[in-house]
């Protein structure tokens, strides 16, 4: 026992000073990308081409990448010759509309407002969530178990993740909503009492992600249930998550932006194949109960 005493006295604090210190990622973390309308020849659609989810398009207004539908891998890297897309080390990337996931060339990203003064009295300082995963790969939900680890300690700001819907304030849903899980979620979804917030994370939850189209998904659970909390990646770092859950509850109202300040640098480009027309994703049509909040 004494043993254990010493090893714990030697390792120190291990949760993370987030928000009051900028959290350390690793070098190869992938996280908000941007786009360089100005690096892009004429007529040159490459990167367009070589995204797996059309996650990447062109229209009047330039480029602009969908990080609802992007996997987050370097296909767009390596296809691009001019390196017009990079991914930096800006964790921060959760919305509450979205619209707002979609990236252009010199657009500041809207970060997720905090809910409004009665849902923040009811939640901002006790916030219990039930996860449903509909059909998830378990990594997401993987992610979303790490908040709880002496890391994250997710408890500290209030957050729990409770065993039924019913002792929930809202839903964390992950995966592409399974035609078979589709029925379990909307029953999860009237088990909880209102008012009630519905969170998705990773782009499966958000647009079906890779199995986008197939008839066995909902591509985006925003066609079934009113969304609080958009919150993208494939899977979505664990800071992610917990930066947009803090902002929804007005936590970081006050509390300076800090973020790794260097970047890693971009992989030399290769030369991609020719370009098809691109699909820009637009925001769906809620089609489930109406909105609590």
């Amino acid at each position: 026992m004494f043993d254990v005493f010493r090893e714990r006295r030697r390792q120190g604090k291990r949760t993370i000073g987030y928000p009051a210190e900028a959290p350390t990622l690793p070098d190869r973390y992938r996280g908000l990308p941007v786009l360089d309308d100005s690096r892009c020849p004429d007529g040159c659609k490459s990167c367009v081409e070589s995204c797996p989810t059309d996650a990447i398009g062109r229209d009047s207004r330039g480029l602009a990448l969908d990080m609802g539908r992007c996997l987050f891998c370097t296909d767009c890297l390596e296809a691009c010759p001019e390196g017009a897309i990079r991914f930096t080390h800006d964790y921060r990337m959760a919305t509450r509309n979205r619209s707002d996931l979609v990236v252009r060339s010199g657009v500041e990203l809207a970060l997720a407002e905090p809910l409004d003064a009665r849902m923040r009295k009811l939640f901002g300082r006790s916030l219990k969530l039930r996860q449903v995963s509909a059909g998830g790969d378990n990594a997401e939900e993987s992610d979303l178990n790490v908040l709880g680890t002496i890391v994250f300690d997710i408890g500290r700001f209030g957050i729990q993740f409770v065993a039924s819907p019913r002792h929930a304030d809202g839903l964390v849903i992950t995966g592409p909503v399974a035609e078979n899980m589709k029925s379990a979620l909307l029953d999860a979804y009237e088990s909880v009492p209102s008012p009630k917030l519905v969170i998705v994370v990773g782009a499966s939850a958000i647009s079906g992600g890779p199995f986008r189209g197939h008839p066995e998904v909902s591509d985006g659970t925003d066609r079934l249930l009113p969304i609080d909390l958009y919150i993208p990646g494939f899977p979505p770092h664990p800071m992610t998550i917990l930066d947009g859950l803090l902002r929804l509850l007005g936590r970081l109202e006050g509390m300076p932006e800090r973020i790794r300040a260097e970047e890693p640098p971009a992989p030399p480009p290769a030369s991609g194949p020719d370009p098809l027309a691109p699909i820009v994703a637009s925001t769906a049509t809620v089609e489930g109960p109406p909105t609590s909040s």
